[in-house]
């Protein structure tokens, strides 16, 4: 499992690997226990465990242990559903899972060309540090391969999964994070609150931007979307900026400025000051608010909320208390968000 942020300690994930609040603990369940059931058939929890024990904690990165618990017990899960899905679709057609997976996956998965590799090549500058084609060629094709084979995959159960229910019902941890008094968008009532602890220096922030402005455009008034600041130490402009964001705030400016630093990421003090100009604030009142660093006790603490709530990097993201680490894709919020809507339903 990867997710692509920039960690407290620096480290940034490139290359091909895809840069007061308390825990909530899910509730205890036993090996008997029904964690999913697929069409009227039970999956217990002892079988996910098999198979989710024998994962390395690595795969699941700085994520705390009731969270790295979750996230292999999930997986693996989602591997026993997506197994039983296609084993009695093979036998519903009177043949092999092998050749099942021949038919609906791996030939809808074509190998990539020379062409596909040196557009991703070439479109992908960020992702290979400076490496030149020859050196990431294969590691590239790899890539593409596995992107079109999950692609293919996906597709496939989610059409055997329109043809057959499939309810999960194992419990995620949640962290409760205060949302309130920090800059937001949505009504507070709404059914989702997303949380969002942020870097205007991380390179991964950015690249979550346009993703958190697509799921709020999608999911509308249903989302309560909170802002809170998490500057790293080896970002030097990154706490800058998070203090002159949160003296744009107090003007009623906070999501002009936010925007205005993201689609313009230079950070120094004077660039700063000019983002504050082109964002509509009162210029005077600004600079003598960043001047003074009026505002630097809020962000710490929403450092050191972010800590106690599990946060190792940025961007990281609560939804509903539940960890999203990264810059994740749209389908990873997607996929969360519609579990608890539906929950809500229940």
């Amino acid at each position: 499992m990867r997710s692509l942020k920039c960690t407290v300690t620096g480290g940034v994930l490139l290359m091909l690997t895809a840069c007061s609040s308390a825990a909530q603990s899910p509730k205890q369940m036993g090996a008997t226990d029904v964690v999913a059931t697929v069409g009227s058939t039970p999956i217990r929890l002892g079988e996910v465990d098999d198979r989710a024990f024998q994962r390395p904690s690595s795969d699941f990165g700085g994520a705390r242990l009731v969270q790295a618990l979750y996230l292999a017990r999930r997986e693996a899960l989602e591997e026993i559903i997506d197994s039983r899905l296609i084993n009695d679709e093979a036998k519903a057609r009177g043949i092999d899972a092998a050749k099942l997976i021949e038919q609906e996956i791996s030939s809808r998965a074509p190998t990539p060309t020379e062409e596909d590799i040196a557009f991703w090549y070439q479109t992908n500058p960020a992702r290979v540090q400076g490496a030149t084609l020859a050196q990431v060629h294969d590691p590239i094709k790899s890539l593409l391969i596995e992107q079109r084979m999950s692609a293919a995959h996906d597709a496939f159960v989610g059409k055997l999964k329109e043809k057959v229910p499939v309810t999960i019902s194992l419990e995620p941890p949640r962290q409760k994070v205060e949302a309130a008094g920090h800059p937001s968008k949505g009504p507070t009532d709404a059914p989702i609150e997303l949380i969002e602890f942020s870097d205007f220096q991380c390179p991964f922030c950015q690249r979550a931007n346009p993703t958190v402005d697509q799921v709020l455009k999608t999911y509308g008034d249903r989302i309560h979307f909170v802002y809170r600041h998490y500057p790293l130490p080896s970002h030097p402009n990154a706490r800058p900026a998070a203090e002159a964001a949160a003296c744009a705030e107090e003007q009623g400016r906070f999501w002009q400025y936010h925007d205005e630093l993201f689609a313009n990421p230079t950070l120094t003090d004077a660039d700063l000051k000019a983002h504050a100009a082109k964002a509509g604030l009162d210029a005077e009142k600004f600079n003598s608010c960043f001047d003074s660093h009026r505002f630097k006790a809020a962000v710490d603490k929403d450092i050191a909320e972010g800590n106690q709530a599990g946060v190792s990097g940025t961007p990281a993201f609560f939804i509903n208390g539940r960890a999203l680490e990264g810059a994740q894709p749209f389908e990873a919020f997607k996929r969360v968000i519609d579990e608890e809507l539906a929950a809500k339903k229940k």
